[in-house]
Order: C-alpha cells, then sequence, then structure tokens
C-alpha cells in the first residue's frame, strides 16, 4: 500500500524483458536440448502465469530458475514467454502473439527453493513437486497435484470449491485440507474452482523436469549473482533482448513500482478481487500504462515497535495480549519482529515466521528504563528492516506509541538524536508501509515537571504524520484495551494491498515532485491508499 520516491522505487523497479526466439521446431522426440536459465536472487519471489496450458514446477537446489515451454506437439513456444523482473523476483507469463491461432502451451519450470512461488492457471493443470520457502497456487478450472517429501515442514490449506481434495493425508476425500506437518515453516495455499486436487507424500528422488534426450545432463553452470543497482541509481533502459535457448538470462528494470490498499469509502472495509482492468493510473494528471498487475497475496515481514516506557508497567499485560492477537490474525506466510523502545530500542524477536517462539517472546517482553525515544526507535526499526536481504520481502512497520519523544518541547527527558524533520524524510524514502497506532495517555498537568497538553498534541499530530508519510493509515487508540482491535484492523488492510507497476512517461530526473494518482473505474465508492508522489531525483 505505498509508493516509494524515485530514489528507492526506480531502484526496485524492473526491465520487460520479452523472450523471443528464432529457431526451428522440435519435436518431444529431438535430440536437442531447449530451455533457458534466469538468474534468481536468494529468496526472491516468482509468479507464474499461464492462461493458455499447464504448469508443470519443481524446488531444486538450484540458484536459478530453469524454464521450458512447449507446444501440443512436443515443440518449444518459449517465443510465447514473457518474462518480468518484479521487485523481488520475477514474473513468467504466457502469451498469444498477435495474429497467431489459439493452441495449447505448457510450462516446465524449475526454482531454487528459497522462492516464494505463485503458480496461476485458467484451466490448465498444475503439478508442484517440492517443498519452496513458500507456495500459492490457484487454478480455475484445471486439477492440482502436489507432491511432498515424506519429511518436510509444510502449513497446508488445500480448498476444491466444486471438486474433491484428495490426500493420504485426510480420513475421507472432501472440499478442504488442512494440515501442519513438522514445524510447518513453510507456507501452502493450493485453490481450485471446478478441478480435484491431490496432495501426496513421497520419497521418490526421480527428477520429471530433467530433459537428457541426447544423454547429456541439463546444465548447471555457474551463475553470477544477479547484478544490482545503487539506490537512486536508474537502470537503462534495454530493448527487447533475443537470446537463444539455454543462454542464460539477466534482466535490468526501468518501472516504477507502485503499492496501494484499496478500501470502501462509506465503510472503509478493504476491497479484494480486483483485476488490472479496474485500476487507472496517472503520473502529474498523465495516464500511464500499467504493465504489470499483483494481487494482495504476497507476503509481507512485519515489524511491530512498541513504547514500553516505564509509565506502561501496569497496563504491559494489556500491551503483551494486544500484540499476540496481532500474530494471530497476521497470515502464516507472514514473518513477524518485534521491537521495544524506552531509552533505546531493543529487538525482542526478530522476524521470524516461528509463532511459538515469538509469542513466547513477547509474553517475556517489559517495561524499559530511560526517555523515551521514539524517533530513533523507528529509525532503528527502519534499519532493522532493511537488513533481511537474503530473503527480502514487502516491508510494514507497525509503530504503537503516545508520540511523546523526549526532544518535544513540554516533555521532560533528552529525547532522541534524530531530528524529527529527519526522521519524516527517512520514512517518505522508505520503500515499505509505515502504520501508526496513537495511544491516548494524557492527563491533567498539576505542575510544570507534568507533560503539558500540547506536549500531548504535538505527539498525536506526529503521529498522525508519521503514517501520512510512510503511505500507512494512522488509528487512535482511546482506550488501552482497543489497541488489539487497532491491530487486526491494521491486519486486514495489509490484506488489501495491490502493487501496479508502469514505466514513467516522463524521463526526466529534474527533482521536481510527481503526484500519482490511481482511480478505481469499477467500483462506485472505491479508493486507493498510498504514497501521493515521489521526488524524481
Amino acid at each position: 500500500m505505498y509508493f516509494g520516491p524515485l530514489k528507492r522505487v526506480i531502484a526496485a523497479l524492473f526491465f520487460v524483458a520479452l523472450l523471443t526466439f528464432s529457431c526451428l521446431a522440435q519435436t518431444s522426440t529431438s535430440s536437442e536440448y531447449s530451455g533457458v536459465q534466469i538468474e534468481f536472487p536468494a529468496g526472491g519471489q516468482l509468479r507464474v502465469v499461464n492462461e493458455f496450458g499447464d504448469v508443470t514446477a519443481e524446488s531444486w537446489s538450484q540458484k536459478y530458475v530453469y524454464l521450458m515451454a512447449n507446444g501440443a506437439s512436443g515443440s518449444s513456444r518459449l517465443s510465447s514467454v514473457v518474462i518480468e523482473q518484479a521487485n523481488q523476483g520475477f514474473v513468467i507469463r504466457v502469451v498469444q502473439r498477435p495474429g497467431s491461432p489459439v493452441a495449447p502451451i505448457n510450462l516446465s519450470i524449475k526454482f531454487p527453493d528459497s522462492a516464494q512461488v505463485e503458480i496461476e492457471t485458467s484451466n490448465g493443470q498444475v503439478s508442484l513437486r517440492g517443498v519452496p520457502e513458500s507456495a500459492t497456487v490457484k487454478s480455475a478450472g484445471g486439477d492440482v497435484k502436489v507432491e511432498l517429501p515424506e519429511l518436510t515442514n509444510a502449513d497446508i490449506v488445500a480448498r476444491a470449491t466444486k471438486g474433491l481434495v484428495m490426500s493420504e493425508l485426510l480420513s475421507e476425500n472432501g472440499h478442504v485440507l488442512q494440515v501442519r506437518l513438522g514445524n510447518g515453516t513453510h507456507p501452502l495455499r493450493v485453490n481450485s474452482e471446478t478441478g480435484n486436487i491431490t496432495v501426496s507424500l513421497t520419497n521418490d528422488s526421480s527428477d520429471p523436469l530433467r530433459v537428457e534426450p541426447s544423454g547429456r545432463k541439463s546444465p548447471e553452470p555457474a551463475l553470477s549473482e544477479v547484478p544490482t543497482k545503487g539506490a537512486g541509481t536508474p537502470a537503462p533502459v534495454l530493448d527487447t533482448q533475443e537470446v537463444d535457448e539455454g543462454d542464460v538470462v539477466r534482466v535490468d528494470s526501468q518501472l516504477a513500482t507502485v503499492n496501494l490498499s484499496v478500501v470502501d469509502r462509506e465503510t472503509n472495509r478493504g476491497v479484494v478481487g480486483l483485476a488490472q482492468s479496474d485500476f487507472k493510473l496517472y503520473e502529474n494528471g498523465t495516464e500511464q500504462q500499467i504493465l504489470q498487475f499483483d494481487s494482495s497475496s504476497a507476503p509481507f515481514d512485519l515489524l511491530l515497535v512498541i513504547d514500553l516506557s516505564g509509565s506502561t508497567r501496569d497496563v504491559l499485560k494489556l500491551i503483551r495480549a494486544a500484540a499476540q492477537r496481532f500474530v494471530a490474525a497476521a497470515r502464516p506466510s507472514d514473518r513477524i519482529g518485534v521491537v521495544t523502545f524506552a531509552g533505546q530500542a531493543t529487538v525482542v524477536s526478530p522476524l521470524t515466521l516461528d509463532r511459538q517462539t515469538l509469542n513466547a517472546r513477547i509474553s517475556a517482553m517489559d517495561t524499559a528504563a530511560g526517555d523515551t525515544k521514539l524517533y530513533d526507535a523507528l529509525d532503528f526499526a527502519v534499519n532493522q528492516s532493511q537488513k533481511s536481504a537474503k530473503n527480502p520481502r514487502r516491508t510494514a512497520i507497525i509503530l504503537m506509541s503516545d508520540g511523546l519523544d523526549g526532544s518535544i518541547p513540554g516533555v521532560q527527558g533528552d529525547g532522541s538524536k534524530l531530528p524529527y524533520k529527519d526522521l519524516l524524510s527517512r520514512i517518505g524514502e522508505f520503500d515499505g508501509v509505515v502504520y501508526t497506532l496513537w495511544l491516548d495517555t494524557e492527563y491533567e498537568a498539576l505542575s510544570p515537571l507534568d507533560t503539558q497538553p500540547e506536549a500531548f498534541d504535538a505527539g498525536y499530530d506526529r503521529m498522525k504524520e508519521l503514517a501520512g508519510a510512510g503511505g500507512g493509515v494512522f488509528y487512535e487508540v482511546e482506550r488501552l484495551e482497543d489497541l488489539a482491535g487497532a491491530y487486526e484492523r491494521v491486519v486486514a488492510d495489509l490484506g488489501t494491498v495491490y502493487s501496479l507497476a508502469y514505466r514513467p512517461s516522463d524521463k526526466t530526473r529534474d527533482g521536481k515532485w510527481r503526484a500519482i494518482r490511481v482511480n478505481i473505474v469499477s467500483r462506485a465508492g472505491a479508493i486507493a491508499r498510498g504514497k501521493r508522489g515521489y521526488y524524481a531525483n
């Protein structure tokens, strides 16, 4: 639900590499190996969309993606594949070329086992083998087959709306399978509208995707890491890239990403189920072409930042319980971390999927000593969120405080070293979303040493301003008993985040403000919320 300024957004941008191949059709009995290898970032996100056929997918130990596309006769159809570099990985789509007859195109794909994978088909069948970091499979009308190792750690939810879910993990076939294997660290979500879903455990070590028609092994070259660009340094615009089958594909980017949530104006509830055609995006009043659309299924890194100054000792149990309610409401695929602060920030728990350990650490939280240094703590949280480059995800920081940093006039104490204006600029450049939950702690000042009324007002205003700069939502919590409900509303809002990508028509870097506006054209009363623009530095 955020749009990063150009300084960060263009660095997280992506180039559409349209793979066009000029090659002779090959039958399934051909002795020629054909396929494409794609360098893939560790822990990256991979989305595969095929509206014209089947998808056969498998996780493996290699650090790159290997892709083949074939027609019904076994001939190579890689010319119908588009590969796009998204925020933290790739999107692979099958397209039909204008003027060409509609024909089935089947994808076979291998990806690193650290990948976060989403596979979507219309009526095609999906076969998924192995255990990636996380996986979501959606098929409107096709069957889905999932094969998992016998010894695996997976949190499985499979739903067949009109078909059946069949598995040795069920006592009898039904429409829903929900089971946790091992410690459940790998979320797996499978949905089919009219097809059947089969989930099985296997110890078979055979490799259905290995292509060895001529006795050669699938190539496993040593691949370099994906080249990266420094923040604020746009990658060069590249034209359509022609490669030969078997080449390694490297892609750069010059697309801007808009992350936003959609809510109903009257009810303030999130709107889900929207498609790309429901959005119109404008930069400085000029409509931009949306080149990629992603729904809200991608996981988040959620970092709770909790004010535990000494005055919270009497209500600490309520604060702990509210944080645990947040953990319970979050999606299983979302990693959660906790930072507390007073005089200094402390990591209670790093980002983790382990809910049991996380809840235990929240239960052990205690009040902290020292004057409240809110601005330093929020800056610390931003730094912490940027350290998880090994498995990067979309990021949200959720701050709970009364906003009373010691640097505010009328508040006793030293306060933060980082000035508020500098923090506000930092939040504006943060490639994530910031929510603030303002807790009302105001009391009557009976002496000059008490916190003064104008200080409470300043704390309120600044918490609200921080949420606006971070593209998030500001929540007023009048009573601490309402904190848990506010946390749950944050989780619900995060579940409505959509991602749109476009290449700005104005490519000048003049440092001026670029206003972003997104309209929802299909739903009356629906509005998009997020950062309102960026400076083109």
